[in-house]
């Protein structure tokens, strides 16, 4: 034995590999203390983590919900109502563009360094966007409405990015409802804050543009924190995570293969393409209403604040007793038929409040009872599949409907024009809903059939189908 150790301790190939084994485990211990020295204890908490997490979605919809009662009205005042399903268009081809480019910088420089370049990018465009607008040129005011809508894909995207590759998969069941919740908050103190702004200092619409810098400012600096911190570092055991890259050009032929996913897409798609017409109804209102631009901009701000109280209410009081209660498809029915009726009131009585009421009833819904039933239905899909699809639904569905809403108006008001009637919009709001809960009732029987599947076997199935 000895003279096999003092072979093998002369063996100079044996040296250098046991300098190279030492090395590396040297080089692995160095950087374990380094990473939990970048974690203070008081920080190390589950639930501290997604308190700040949570803080970093409310400031990312804090600042969306500065610019957005801006792009409404600056469009307004610029080229009126009517140019919104042209520019409409616009941001759903820039969107794509943009989409396919992130992407690809994603994989190339890492998702930390893309969303601290990109907070950069954007409070420096804001900067620049508010210079831009001295001139007062339509362009401006187009430029920024397609901008705006990239900034909110783009933030929101990269901030469910991080939080899922940080959050094992049973951690983000148990955290995301807390973690979304602050987006719900930040969508109230944004309209808040916005409106009180316009209505109570010298600040005008334009100057919205450097409130949202300055709190894009705040996200680049708690991010950078999170970073240096390792909050973005997964604890535990390594999963597979797909989410940030699942996305490719095949998540369609994954969707047109199963008739699940088909009626899924069908059901938020369908709802993606009638909200730029109920949007459309509703910005009419509020340009007939509010002629002047910074009263425009003030109700718009608080009109958003009481849409994102109302999405709260119903995420914390209603969306738990339907879905606990009543069921899946109850949860989903909600919108389709709650916007329906709204749009009938509407029609009988074409005012503010109606308006309102019918808009809250497309956004509001779907920020709240809508999302949480909607996460349900993806529950009997494999993991995989589910990334890609949803992943296809999200980024490129949800554009493609939108400038399908779009041309919808476009077309209408062109049937109009050649004299052939005016075209009420809600009749074809109601028929969009009303295709849209057939899907959602075709939807809840294959639902209940793949969940049936999953809980029992076929004979307990069929008498838990009977008893029912």
């Amino acid at each position: 034995m000895v003279a096999n150790r003092s072979l093998r301790n002369s063996n100079p190939l044996m040296k250098a590999r046991n300098r190279q084994v030492s090395g590396r485990q040297a080089s692995d211990m160095t950087d374990n203390l380094q990473r939990s020295s970048k974690l203070p204890g008081f920080l190390q908490g589950p639930l501290l983590r997604s308190f700040v997490f949570s803080l970093d979605f409310f400031l990312i919809i804090t600042a969306l919900y500065q610019l957005k009662p801006a792009t409404r009205s600056l469009l307004i005042e610029a080229l009126g109502a009517d140019s919104l399903p042209y520019v409409w268009i616009g941001s759903a081809i820039a969107l794509l563009i943009t989409i396919a480019v992130y992407r690809k910088m994603l994989i190339h420089f890492g998702r930390v360094r893309v969303v601290l370049a990109s907070c950069l990018f954007f409070a420096g465009a804001l900067v620049v966007f508010r210079l831009l607008a001295t001139t007062h040129a339509a362009w401006v005011a187009v430029a920024f409405y397609i901008f705006v809508d990239i900034f909110g894909v783009v933030l929101a995207e990269q901030f469910w990015s991080l939080a899922d590759g940080t959050y094992r998969s049973q951690e983000g069941r148990r955290w995301y409802g807390f973690v979304g919740t602050g987006g719900l908050l930040g969508g109230v103190a944004g309209g808040l804050l916005a409106a009180a702004l316009i209505h109570y200092t010298p600040l005008q619409t334009p100057d919205l543009m450097l409130v949202a810098a300055a709190l894009v400012g705040l996200i680049f600096a708690l991010t950078w924190a999170m970073e240096r911190w390792g909050l973005l570092e997964r604890t535990g055991e390594t999963e597979p995570h797909h989410p940030a890259v699942a996305m490719h050009a095949g998540g369609w032929r994954l969707i047109a293969g199963s008739r699940y996913l088909m009626l899924i897409a069908g059901a938020l798609l369908l709802a993606q393409a009638i909200s730029p017409l109920v949007e459309y109804q509703f910005l009419h209102i509020i340009e007939a209403t509010y002629p002047e631009r910074e009263e425009r901009t003030a109700a718009l701000s608080l009109f958003f604040s009481i849409m994102g109280g109302v999405s709260v209410a119903v995420n914390l009081v209603l969306t738990p007793l339907i879905l606990n209660y009543m069921g899946v498809l109850s949860g989903l029915l909600v919108q389709p038929l709650a916007l329906a009726f709204s749009v009938v009131g509407f029609m009988l009585h074409p005012t503010l409040i109606p308006a309102a009421i019918m808009k809250i009833c497309d956004r509001g819904l779907s920020y709240s009872i809508n999302r949480a039933a909607k996460e349900l239905l993806y529950i009997p899909v494999e993991p995989m599949e589910m990334y890609q699809a949803k992943a296809w639904i999200d980024m490129f569905g949800y554009r493609l409907f939108k400038a399908l809403g779009a041309l919808i108006i476009i077309a209408v008001s062109q049937w109009a024009l050649a004299g052939n009637g005016v075209v009420n919009l809600g009749w074809i709001v109601l028929i969009g809903c009303g295709i849209w809960a057939w899907v959602l009732v075709t939807l809840n029987r294959e639902y209940q059939a793949l969940t049936c599947q999953e809980k029992y076997d076929s004979g307990a199935c069929e008498s838990a189908k009977a008893s029912s």
